[in-house]
């Protein structure tokens, strides 16, 4: 099983290619891409890691079943890792990954799909978004 010392490796790699990275307290730190992207939560819960997005807050105003309808599509047809879902008042992307048997190539996979699938999906939620 992954211990939090190797998961702490596969983040240090991930800097060495240019990810910002911060332990915001243990066991719990947020990697952003570059600046500009979205900030990833990388949450060390064995037997699993968790990482998550907050995508946006959901619109009070519009209607939210063509929302949910969207976002059950880009679910189907356009993830490789991970899931929109709905938390309180937010939306998000997030994957979970056993520790198990993970190794850097998965969750660097998992981390570098949820920023391209984000980057790409925004375009498409905008109209969601209330101004």
């Amino acid at each position: 099983m992954i211990s939090r010392e190797d998961l702490e490796g596969f983040i240090a790699r991930l800097e060495a290619e240019g990810v910002h990275a911060r332990e915001v307290e243990p066991g719990l730190w947020v990697l952003n891409a570059n600046g500009d992207g979205p900030d990833v939560a990388v949450h060390f819960a064995p037997p699993v890691v968790v990482l998550r997005v907050k995508v946006m807050t959901l619109p009070k105003k519009l209607q939210k079943p063509d929302l949910y309808l969207h976002l059950l599509e880009l679910n189907a047809k356009d993830l490789v890792h991970g899931s929109y879902g709905v938390d309180g008042s937010d939306i998000v992307l997030s994957d979970t990954l056993e520790l198990e048997n993970l190794d850097f190539n998965e969750f660097q996979a998992s981390f570098e799909s949820m920023t391209l699938s984000l980057a790409s999906h925004l375009a498409t939620l905008a109209p969601y978004r209330e101004a």
